[in-house]
């Protein structure tokens, strides 16, 4: 008796917490449902279209990022002469005392080394911060060139209604059509653009 009592028990709770599943997951489904309305209310009708451009063509043929990267080129051009400058210079003190060593006084030694060992350090130091504000400018200056794309493409959209527009890398996507392509439309329009401020 005791045996037949465990397995009605059990089957009694399993019972109800079948019950319990359906009444929880029911009633949760309910509540989500005018929500999903709501955002399915909001979403754009008619066809969904993308377009992408080469980002690697915009790179090579975008007169203004073109422009761009050889400032910044010019830019680290100088910051390298400058460093070379100073790292051949500081090469010149420790050949000159290297060669002089020997004959100086262990005080003299002492001071030459300190001497050395600061300049080595400004050296590391100035490099470090001119390759800081070399990335520093570096970025400032990409974010204005993408900001340049992005009013653009706002503007060019306008009339053709895609819904995306997506810049193509290599291992980024995967499969294009190519009829979506709308690198040489939006290169003309960019260089145009940059040729009017001029």
């Amino acid at each position: 008796m005791n045996r037949n009592f465990l397995l009605a028990f059990n089957v009694v709770l399993l019972v109800l917490v079948g019950v319990l599943f359906y009444l929880h997951f029911s009633s949760s489904s309910k509540k989500q449902a005018p929500e999903a309305t709501k955002v399915m209310a909001n979403a754009p009708t008619g066809p969904f279209k993308i377009a992408y451009f080469e980002m690697d063509s915009i790179e090579n043929n975008y007169e203004y990022l073109k422009e761009v990267k050889n400032e910044l080129k010019a830019k680290e051009n100088q910051l390298t002469g400058q460093l070379t400058s100073l790292k051949n210079r500081y090469m010149q003190k420790v050949n000159k005392y290297q060669q002089e060593a020997q004959t100086m006084t262990q005080e003299r030694q002492g001071a030459m080394q300190q001497e050395l060992m600061q300049e080595q350090k400004m050296i590391q130091n100035k490099e470090q911060a001119m390759g800081g504000d070399l990335q520093e400018e570096s970025f400032k200056k990409m974010q204005v060139v993408n900001k340049t794309i992005e009013d653009f493409l706002k503007d060019f959209n306008k009339d053709k209604g895609y819904s995306y527009i997506l810049a193509h890398q290599p291992g980024t996507i995967y499969y294009k059509d190519s009829s979506y392509d709308i690198t040489s439309d939006m290169l003309r329009g960019l260089n145009a653009t940059y040729k009017k401020k001029d």
